[in-house]
């Protein structure tokens, strides 16, 4: 391969890495979107415990982005899947039975949507694994 060749082989590249990183940066961000709209009032928008809501509460929310921090620097997915589900109790959070975020967050069984059936529990899994995983992106390093 000729220099001109090697030059135009890394400008290809290039063109198409950059086109990769447009498309990636077009697609929403799922985990943030659910994260903003069912946490964000009390555990604010950056998740540092400085939400709208923290006025109103007795016990002011928790910065979510140092829960890597206070856990040894890794990680606590399955503690925060719990929480988020109800499995792990958190006062403000309401109980099992009633959890702050109704239906969203507790497995609720199998159901007919429009006739298709769908795994409900699979469903609310999937939004719950969004909020951890974007939680588990924005950890203080």
């Amino acid at each position: 391969m000729n220099h001109s060749q090697t030059v135009r082989a890394l400008l290809a590249c290039s063109a198409l890495s950059i086109a990769g990183m447009a498309i990636a940066a077009d697609r929403p961000d799922k985990g943030r979107r659910e994260y903003q709209n069912n946490c964000a009032s009390c555990h604010g928008v950056a998740a540092k415990g400085d939400g709208p809501m923290r006025a109103s509460l007795l016990k002011p929310p928790a910065d979510l982005t140092l829960l890597a921090q206070k856990n040894g620097g890794v990680f606590p997915m399955e503690r925060v899947q719990q929480v988020i589900d109800g499995r792990t109790e958190i006062r403000s959070h309401g109980t099992r039975e009633m959890p702050i975020w109704g239906s969203r967050y507790a497995n609720i069984g199998n159901s007919e949507y429009f006739d298709v059936p769908f795994d409900e529990n699979a469903y609310v899994a999937a939004r719950i694994m969004l909020v951890a995983d974007y939680l588990n992106r924005i950890q203080v390093k």
